[in-house]
């Protein structure tokens, strides 16, 4: 699993005009409100920096080390200065099946915190991260939240720390459509606790985790900086959403879905049709909003000083892109997703993919 500066292209996903060819920009084509008239600009082609992983589903940094979740083989993986890659642990209890299993990941103080689907239920533990880079393992688990709904399809399952210190929880309806709208429930909604799973005392809701509520399939949250939260969701057959997340917030699902412009719910600040987004993974680059998306196989970037906008990046050109994050090294970290029984892996996939921010 050694870096490399360009994929090798393949019969699943050719290399056609902007995608990793010898050239060393692509063309972007920026899109406002979904609906103007291209303004193709250029930016440099990513770098394959590690391939040949399983069914990746998350990357979060501890210090300069890159951790990497495998949603099916319930691997945490450390990538080395080079792309190479280390085994941290396999973490028990992990029951793959549809799109259950090992999911997100979120580091703070030292230790690792883990969104998975067990027997029964999806869960969040945390475990202490011991050693030094390149031979990093883990400690004992300790459970921060447990009994949150699962399913095979429609589990959530990001996690992350906000700028308030707090870690916040996706989780999906798994299923059962009504529960988003149901208070009580943990499925359907944005939960909020303290690292040790307590539940804070100026969460919207007395004594209760739920942060947001009335959503269907959150897979992205991220935070600007001045603490503006941010989250991308599957709808179902219409439209998927980019949403800014406010404490209480009710975001309509099932009762409606995309911009509906009902008072009793918060609509999305943009929407797009399914087959071009499917968005997961999200991060926030300083000015702008970078949001992963599956089916829609593109990076899409919403400028922060008008969120009604977005350009669209390398289309097509990698397949399935289930995460971004902001690298400790300050470049731009995305994860393909062609393994997972819906895409279709090149030779390398899956893979990780390094962009210069600057």
């Amino acid at each position: 699993m050694s870096a490399n500066r360009m994929p090798r292209p393949s019969p699943n996903r050719p290399c056609t005009a902007g995608a990793l060819a010898a050239a060393s920009v692509i063309a972007v084509l920026l899109l406002a409100s979904c609906s103007s008239e291209p303004n193709p600009v250029s930016v440099p082609a990513p770098e394959s920096f590690v391939d040949d992983l399983d069914a990746p589903w998350s990357i979060a940094f501890h210090g300069d080390v890159a951790l990497v979740s495998e949603r099916d083989s319930a691997r945490v993986l450390e990538v080395g200065e080079t792309g190479e890659v280390h085994e941290v642990a396999v973490i028990d209890g992990v029951e793959p099946g549809g799109e259950g299993g090992l999911l997100g990941l979120a580091v703070s103080d030292g230790e690792l915190f883990t969104y998975f689907t067990a027997q029964a239920a999806n869960r969040v533990e945390r475990r202490e991260i011991r050693g030094e880079a390149g031979a990093l393992s883990l400690g004992p688990a300790t459970v921060v939240i447990d009994g949150i709904p699962a399913a095979g399809n429609h589990n959530g399952g990001r996690i992350a720390f906000g700028p308030d210190g707090m870690l916040y929880v996706t989780t999906g309806d798994a299923g059962d459509r009504e529960s988003a709208q149901d208070p009580d429930a943990l499925s359907g909604k944005i939960l909020r606790l303290t690292p040790e799973g307590e539940v804070p005392a100026d969460n919207p809701f007395a004594e209760s985790p739920v942060y947001s509520l009335g959503h269907r399939n959150p897979q992205g949250i991220a935070w600007d900086a001045d603490g503006g939260m941010y989250a991308s969701e599957f709808g179902q057959d219409t439209w998927d959403e980019l949403n800014v997340i406010e404490p209480g917030g009710n975001y309509g699902w099932p009762e409606v879905e995309g911009i509906a412009d009902d008072g009793d719910y918060i609509d999305p600040v943009q929407q797009w049709r399914p087959d071009a987004a499917s968005p997961s993974g999200i991060a926030v680059t300083g000015s702008d909003i970078v949001i992963a998306n599956l089916r829609g196989e593109r990076l899409r970037i919403v400028p922060l000083d008008d969120l009604t906008s977005n350009a669209e990046q390398f289309v097509g050109d990698f397949g399935r892109l289930r995460d971004v994050v902001v690298g400790a090294d300050g470049m731009l970290w995305v994860l393909t997703n062609n393994t997972d029984g819906r895409g279709s892996p090149a030779e390398g996939d899956d893979r990780i993919l390094r962009l210069d921010l600057d």
